[in-house]
C-alpha cells in the first residue's frame, strides 16, 4: 500500500492548523473578531483586563461574555498583585540595559518562571495563574528596561492603577495621563489577537510538546521580534519623519515606489481591505489629541499623508489592493504617549501576551502534539566515500 504524496506549501498559507474560539480574521471582508466580539465592538469600550477575562475563560470554559464588577475587580487585584519582578529579572534587565528592548524582554520573560511557586503543577488553574502574570509583568519588564537604559532604579508599580497607566507610572513615577493610558490601553485590546499569525502558532507549537507556558510566550516573544511579524511600526514614524510635510509627500512616496521599495504601514499578509484595527487607532489618536494630549501637528499630517499613499499605491500597483494597516497608527499611538520607536515591538508583546496566553490553555485543555509533515526536495542514492578517497 503506498501512501499519497505530500504536498508543501509554502508559508503553510491556507493551511487550518488549529480549531480556536479565540480570534477570527476574514482579510477579503476586513472583519477580525476577538472572543466573539467584532473589533470595533470591543477595543476603545472594554478594558484590556476585560479582554484579557473573555479570551482566558472562552480557551478554558468555551463561556463567552463579560466580566461582571465583581469578577472585573478580583482580576485586576489578582493581576495588579503579579506585578512586581522578581529580583533576578531586575538583575538580568540591569545587565542588558544597552540591549534592543525585545532583546531584554525576552531574556527576561525567560527567567519568570523561576519564582513560580508551583512549578511542577501543570493544571490549567496553575496555568491560568501563569497567563495572569505573564500578562502583569511584561509591561513591567518593559518599564524596568526603560529605567535601566536612563541609568534609572525601576519604579514599584501601584496596585490601584488599570494596567496601561500603571505602565506609564513605572515609566516616571508621575500620575499617568489618563487620556494616554486610554489610548494605550484601546491598542493592548487591539492586538491582543490575531489568528494563527507566526507568534501565536510559535507558541501553540511550544505548549502541544507540554512545554511550559513561560517557554511558549518566549518562544513567541522570539517570532514577533522579525520585521516580517511585529518589527514595522518604528519604520513606520522613521517614514513620516523623513517626509517631513505634506507638500513633500507625493515626491517621497513616488521615489520610494519607482526604487522597489516597500511603504511601511501599507499592505498585510491577510487583508485585502483596510486592516479594521487601524481606525480603531485612529480613533483612539484623535480623542487623545482633541484632550489635548499627543502630538496634533503629527497626527494630521499623518492623515494626510496616509491618502496621499493610498492614491498612489492604486496608480502603481493597482493589482496589488495595498490598504492601510495596524502598523500605520500604531505608530502614532505609541510615539503619542512618550515611547521611542525601538520600543514599539515590545510594546506589541505587552497587548499580544493576553492572546498568546489564552491560545497555550485552549491548546493544553485539548492538546494534540502539532507535527506537520514535510515535502523531501534533496538529493538520494548517494555512497559514501572513505575520507582518504575524498
Amino acid at each position: 500500500m503506498t501512501t499519497a504524496p505530500l504536498t508543501s506549501v509554502r508559508g503553510l498559507e491556507g493551511v487550518v492548523a488549529a480549531e480556536t474560539r479565540i480570534s477570527h480574521v476574514d482579510g477579503l471582508a476586513g472583519e477580525l473578531i476577538i472572543g466573539g466580539y467584532a473589533l470595533e465592538e470591543l477595543a476603545g469600550r472594554a478594558t484590556f483586563e476585560e479582554a484579557c477575562f473573555v479570551l482566558w475563560r472562552l480557551a478554558l470554559e468555551n463561556k463567552a461574555g463579560l466580566p461582571n464588577r465583581s469578577q472585573l475587580d478580583a482580576l485586576h487585584q489578582e493581576m495588579a498583585a503579579l506585578r512586581p519582578l522578581p529580583p533576578l529579572v531586575h538583575s538580568t534587565l540591569k545587565a542588558a540595559k544597552d540591549a534592543p528592548p525585545m532583546d531584554a524582554l525576552r531574556m527576561s520573560v525567560a527567567a519568570l518562571s523561576l519564582d513560580d511557586p508551583n512549578a511542577k503543577d501543570e493544571s490549567l488553574a496553575a496555568n491560568l495563574r501563569r497567563a495572569k502574570a505573564l500578562t502583569a509583568r511584561v509591561p513591567a519588564i518593559i518599564a524596568a528596561h526603560d529605567r535601566a537604559r536612563r541609568g534609572l532604579d525601576p519604579i514599584p508599580p501601584r496596585a490601584d492603577l488599570p494596567p496601561a497607566a500603571n505602565f506609564l507610572y513605572m515609566l516616571d513615577g508621575k500620575d499617568p495621563d489618563l487620556h494616554a493610558a486610554r489610548a494605550l490601553d484601546t491598542y493592548w485590546t487591539t492586538v491582543i489577537d490575531h489568528g494563527m499569525n507566526a507568534s501565536t502558532f510559535t507558541a501553540r507549537v511550544i505548549a502541544s510538546t507540554q512545554s511550559d507556558m513561560v517557554s511558549a510566550v518566549t518562544g513567541a516573544i522570539g517570532a514577533l521580534k522579525g520585521p516580517l511579524h511585529g518589527g514595522a511600526p518604528g519604520p513606520v514614524l522613521d517614514m513620516l519623519v523623513e517626509i517631513g510635510s505634506v507638500d513633500r509627500a507625493e515626491e517621497w512616496v513616488r521615489g520610494e515606489l519607482t526604487q522597489g521599495r516597500r511603504i511601511m504601514g501599507f499592505g498585510h499578509r491577510v487583508y485585502r481591505v483596510r486592516d479594521p484595527r487601524a481606525d480603531v487607532l485612529s480613533r483612539a489618536v484623535r480623542e487623545m489629541n482633541a484632550a489635548g494630549g499627543g502630538d496634533r501637528a503629527l497626527f494630521e499630517m499623518a492623515t494626510q499623508v496616509e491618502q496621499i499613499i493610498l492614491r498612489l499605491l492604486e496608480e502603481h500597483r493597482p493589482d496589488r489592493n495595498l490598504k492601510t494597516n495596524v502598523e500605520f497608527y500604531t505608530a502614532l499611538v505609541l510615539q503619542s504617549v512618550g515611547l521611542r520607536p525601538d520600543q514599539f515591538s515590545a510594546m506589541f508583546a505587552a497587548g499580544r501576551v493576553g492572546g498568546w496566553t489564552a491560545h497555550v490553555l485552549e491548546q493544553l485543555a485539548n492538546n494534540r502534539l502539532i507535527r506537520p509533515s514535510s515535502e523531501y526536495v534533496g538529493p538520494r542514492g548517494l555512497k559514501y566515500v572513505p575520507i582518504e578517497q575524498r
